[in-house]
């Protein structure tokens, strides 16, 4: 006989990405293209501040929703990127990542059998979040509609049981963003339904072309809006955990509940790294996107030259080409593709069931080692196409 734990956790399972990325142990040749882990380091100035102020004893705890000046650098960044206004004061927290500010406000909240809408394919770390919540997730499928959420499909999964609809765009795995016009049709739908919206917005600054655009810029929405972000993409601080979480005053002061009890606060040397990123450091971003760019457009003309179909991503730094032709699961597909083509891509299937059909694969890497990728992938595809 053994002591019980929580069933809802008995019934998550570790990330799909992780499981198939945990088995390159066993392929130590293999060009690993699933991680979203920016390849650049974290700037040199951003780094120095952490030290500085370790070595001037800065170690202490911060108020619980991090250091104001930190708070206010965060504020003024929204202000002067979207024109959006928050209070550093009472509307702005600092948490250990985007991941610990999306738990803090799902567990502020949710109650119990309350539904949150999710567009999918998605990325596979928000569902476990909701249900550990009590909640549960809807999928609004966008995988026939070029990963862009229908309004009418929208409008159609709401009910009197729906608390949240939450969006991530640019959005991991597709890469897809949602241009303004398409993201103005959503949002009418949301105007007229009393439900909040959590918008992760972690790779907002991995945007190219048209500037990202957030709901939280919607006057009828922005008092029932969460925008959730952080460090991590735009200035590769992925280890460092920094998010934050701007919303409604009404609202976040329980956010911040939740967040002091679960965290105390932010890790303090990294808040002072992100002050520096906040404050003087908000060209990183672009000049990354450079980068990303060029790989982006090399991934995506070696994958139609191989007459793969796949959308073009205009943000994040995924694509999520098609697999379908090739009759097997985006599973099978994805150890074949590792075991005989010496390739790992994350399977479409680890994005809930809307994503099979699809690999997801990550340009968040050197140009080497994708165009390694790519000849390998091709190869592997030749070879298909002979046994066919």
């Amino acid at each position: 006989m053994s002591i019980s734990i929580n069933s809802r956790i008995e019934s998550i399972q570790i990330s799909g990405i992780r499981q198939f990325s945990n088995q390159l142990i066993d392929y130590p040749e293999a060009i690993n293209l699933t991680i979203g882990q920016p390849d650049f380091p974290t700037p040199e100035a951003v780094k120095q501040a952490a030290i500085i102020a370790i070595q001037n004893n800065q170690t202490s705890y911060t108020h619980n929703a991090g250091l104001l000046e930190l708070r206010a650098e965060i504020a003024s960044f929204f202000l002067d990127t979207y024109a959006l206004e928050f209070n550093p004061q009472s509307e702005v927290i600092v948490t250990n990542g985007a991941s610990e500010g999306l738990d803090s406000l799902f567990r502020a909240i949710l109650e119990e059998g309350d539904e949150v809408i999710l567009p999918a394919p998605a990325y596979p770390g928000y569902e476990p979040i909701i249900q550990l919540c009590g909640g549960k997730v809807v999928y609004l499928d966008t995988s026939d509609t070029g990963f862009q959420p229908d309004p009418q499909r929208l409008e159609s999964l709401i009910t009197d049981r729906t608390k949240a609809v939450l969006m991530n765009f640019p959005s991991n795995p597709t890469g897809v963003t949602m241009e303004s016009a398409q993201l103005e049709k959503v949002a009418a739908v949301l105007e007229k339904h009393e439900v909040f919206i959590v918008t992760d917005e972690i790779y907002s600054e991995n945007s190219y072309g048209e500037k990202h655009t957030t709901f939280a810029s919607f006057e009828k929405l922005h008092n029932r809006t969460f925008l959730v972000h952080g460090l991590s993409k735009s200035h590769s601080m992925t280890g460092w955990r920094i998010g934050f979480v701007l919303g409604p005053e009404m609202y976040m002061k329980h956010v911040l509940k939740v967040h002091q009890y679960n965290a105390i606060c932010a890790a303090v040397p990294s808040q002072y790294a992100a002050l520096e990123a906040m404050k003087n450091q908000r060209h990183i971003p672009a000049e990354m996107n450079k980068e990303y760019i060029e790989r982006r457009d090399f991934v995506y003309k070696r994958l139609t030259d191989m007459d793969i179909d796949v959308v073009l991503p205009k943000g994040a730094f995924y694509i999520f080409p098609s697999i379908e032709k090739f009759g097997m699961t985006s599973f099978d597909f994805a150890m074949r593709l590792l075991k005989e083509g010496g390739v790992a891509a994350v399977p479409g299937s680890a994005f809930t069931k809307y994503g099979e059909g699809f690999v997801r694969i990550s340009y968040a890497y050197s140009m080497v080692v994708l165009e390694e990728g790519m000849n390998r992938l091709e190869q592997f595809i030749q070879t298909l196409k002979l046994r066919d």
